[in-house]
């Protein structure tokens, strides 16, 4: 292999405007995975790989793939996936696209009106500017919606109920507010937008309304397009509602891959679909509706910046809302292009970025295609150059991302056994702008990205990414952020929850996983609208691509290292760290809701609250809650103290064994790749069988939002103690077979037994 290298570097490949040639540093440091020699030959190959990034690329391929909407089922959505297969296969991948046919419901009707005290009927349309190329292409847009909705026709009394949280509903059951029987309009924020109508279901709501407030996501933060880029007020955020929480991928197929001829569930029966029918609006049409409302103020919190006073209702606002939708059968398509490996071909580095869109899609998910696109030319200019991965490289562009991850889903369990056969690692990146690192994954991978940050410098200051998100953190972290960056060597990647492809990945299948892109200074509000344009992307996010050359390198070293290693970069000090965090963050929440739990019962039964409620407002009192009681979370410090050991063993072991004998090579990598396996329970979580992954999950009520040791925490925040109980013991069990599993590696990884 060092040949090879070298016959590369001689061949003086070529530089590219964006990207100048870089020289392997005078002091080669050190890489995980790597012996000394093995990472110089790394660097200098990094740098030849950095060499071939153009930003020009990364401009003209998203000038393309976003000059016509391309959602599920439209003709640019199809001709985009032939259009980057045609790309892979002239860079000399093994190319093919897959195709699933997965439910895509588009609105048929959609009406909103305001009946009474005064009649308003909504627009429900976008206006489109002058100064955006694309934003009038409005016979082939998607109109603003939410998928997955239910249909409905529903008339009743209006009530607002902020971002529509469970703890917002008890704010308003204190204030005597019943919601059973009325719609309720609610904020985008505050949670990911299928929680709202969920929550507002359970709470009896036959509606629901969503809108972006302009204190969020419009004139209150600055210019509004296209003289800034933040949301016009005819701006409405479409995306789906399903109750990805439950399960992501087609309704229809839960669990198995939905194939042309699989098994469907009818969709009126379809447990992650709405109860209740749902519609984005924006904030111009809110506004009458929301003016239309009596009843008491809105807490000074739930206010935004619209120029009316927010009263909550109920009434005397009354509206009618009617949607009716096409329940189609969509095909989408997933293009996988694969670079077979030299050494270990069934070891699969997979790399993906979906490529779906609500309408134009520049930003989300094009910034973060054309990155990866970039990323896959550049490594088959190295392999024309001699050079070969020692493991099998998988580029995936995922359809219907968008609808509910139907694409990446439906693809990792129609190949589920192969995947956890083969998958070392799945790398994933979404929307990418100006700005700072954001990174988040498995804790078994936060010491292997650590140093990947380490090596890519930051297009606009000159200094690490890493260095320039720790200075991020130093100033505007919380005091636990802050203490992290100025006294912990490795920067904190954070915990996945849901909202992109590694989900199937990570925590229904246990392949370990990856999520990362930059952002932060092109902030906007053309997320899910028309204006979510070239135009756009390039006067507001990336103008120049630098940051998409910058994530191309970030997650280009990640799949060369990962692919070149001599053993995988696994490392399990940082997990072991992570996890007993989390649990001292699972005690620390049982010991404070018994503390608050007290306090309140005490003051309930001293009648205080009554004390100082004002007497011409309805304030009710907090419902008492029964007491909390002492977990038994014994099983879960054993098994913790087990993993410190498992994990210090296997450092000391790479540590001081050198190379391991290649007749062990195999055996070990498969150890280390299928060690997160080992997190899964074949049960599942409570309510939810499909998440798998004791470790991580999203949130049943936070969507997006990860929760961390899911099944103990939210058992914890709903006060189901003996669930609690059950899954302290579930989670501890993962944790044994995964120090198990870590110990067995370092017996691989350790010297030959004496003859």
């Amino acid at each position: 292999m060092l040949k090879r290298y070298t016959l590369l570097l001689a061949a003086g490949l070529l530089a590219g405007p964006s990207a100048p040639a870089q020289t392997a540093p005078a002091e080669t440091k050190p890489l995980l995975g790597f012996t000394a020699a093995t990472a110089a030959t790394e660097y200098q190959l990094e740098a030849q790989f950095d060499a071939q990034l153009r930003a020009e690329n990364l401009r003209q391929w998203m000038k393309r793939l976003a000059a016509r909407p391309h959602h599920v089922g439209s003709p640019h959505d199809k001709d985009n996936a032939e259009f980057m297969a045609g790309l892979f296969r002239s860079w000399g991948y093994d190319t093919r696209i897959d195709v699933s046919y997965v439910l895509f419901p588009t609105p048929k009707l959609r009406v909103l009106e305001l009946v009474a005290p005064t009649k308003f009927t909504a627009s429900l349309t976008e206006k489109p500017v002058a100064e955006d190329a694309t934003s009038g292409q409005t016979s082939e847009q998607l109109p603003t919606y939410n998928c997955f909705s239910r249909d409905g026709d529903v008339t009743a009394e209006l009530v607002f109920v902020n971002y529509g949280v469970p703890r917002d509903y008890e704010e308003l059951e204190r204030r005597g507010i019943d919601v059973r029987g009325k719609i309720v309009i609610a904020k985008y924020g505050g949670s990911w937008r299928g929680i709202k109508p969920k929550v507002a279901a359970e709470k009896g709501a036959i509606g629901c309304l969503i809108y972006s407030d302009p204190k969020d996501d419009g004139y209150a933060r600055g210019d509004v397009y296209p003289k800034g880029p933040f949301k016009p007020e005819s701006g409405a955020q479409r995306g789906s509602v399903l109750d990805m929480p439950t399960y992501p991928g087609d309704p229809l197929t839960p669990g198995y891959g939905s194939t042309k001829n699989a098994k469907r569930l009818d969709y009126k029966k379809a447990p992650t679909l709405t109860q209740i029918p749902v519609l984005p609006i924006s904030y111009g049409d809110a506004q009458p509706l929301l003016a239309a409302l009596a009843g008491p103020m809105a807490p000074e919190a739930w206010r935004g910046a619209l120029p009316i006073p927010y009263h909550l209702g109920p009434g005397p606002a009354k509206v009618h809302l009617q949607l009716e939708f096409n329940w189609k059968t969509e095909p989408v398509y997933n293009v996988i292009a694969t670079l077979k490996g030299s050494q270990y071909p069934d070891q699969w580095i997979l790399r993906g970025n979906h490529h779906d869109a609500w309408v134009n899609g520049a930003n989300d998910p094009l910034s973060g295609v054309v990155a990866m696109l970039e990323e896959a030319r550049a490594a088959s200019e190295l392999y024309k150059a001699g050079w070969r991965p020692k493991r099998t490289l998988m580029f995936c562009a995922w359809d219907g991302e968008e609808p509910g991850l139907l694409g990446s889903t439906e693809w990792a369990e129609t190949n589920a056994k192969q995947l956890q056969e083969h998958a070392v690692a799945y790398l994933n990146s979404d929307s990418n702008a100006r700005g700072f690192l954001s990174a988040a994954g498995s804790h078994t991978l936060e010491k292997f990205f650590n140093q990947v940050g380490r090596d890519v410098t930051d297009p606009e200051k000159k200094m690490s990414i890493n260095d320039r998100r720790r200075a991020y953190d130093l100033l505007n972290g919380t005091p636990e952020v802050q203490k992290d960056a100025r006294d912990r060597a490795d920067l904190r990647i954070g915990a996945l929850g849901a909202g992109s492809d590694y989900s199937p990945y990570l925590q229904h299948l246990g392949i370990a996983a990856m999520n990362v892109g930059f952002g932060g200074e092109g902030e906007g509000g053309e997320y899910h609208t028309i204006f979510d344009s070239f135009d756009h992307s390039t006067r507001f996010k990336d103008p120049d691509f630098a940051y998409g050359v910058a994530l191309a390198q970030t997650m280009g070293r990640c799949v060369l290292r990962l692919a070149n290693a001599d053993v995988l970069p696994f490392e399990f000090q940082n997990f072991s760290n992570t996890v007993a965090k989390y649990h001292a963050e699972v005690k620390q929440l049982a010991e404070t809701m018994r503390t608050e739990t007290e306090r309140q019962t005490k003051l309930l039964a001293e009648k205080r609250y009554e004390a100082v409620a004002d007497p011409t407002l309805t304030l009710l009192p907090p419902k008492a809650q029964e007491a909390v009681p002492y977990l038994n979370f014994a099983p879960l410090d054993n098994a913790l103290a087990k993993l410190e050991k498992s994990a210090e063993a296997y450092a000391q072991v790479r540590k001081s064994s050198g190379a391991v004998p290649a007749a062990r090579q195999q055996d070990l990598d498969q150890l280390l790749y299928r060690a997160e396996q080992q997190l899964l329970s074949a049960e599942g979580l409570p309510r939810r069988p499909w998440y798998r992954h004791q470790i991580y999950a999203p949130g049943f009520y936070t969507g997006y939002g990860v929760k961390t040791l899911p099944g103990i925490r939210e058992a914890v925040e709903e006060r189901k103690w003996a669930e609690a109980d059950e899954q302290i013991r579930r989670t501890a069990a993962a944790i044994e077979r995964f120090s198990g599993q870590v110990s067995r590696a370092a017996a691989v990884a350790g010297p030959a037994p004496a003859q």
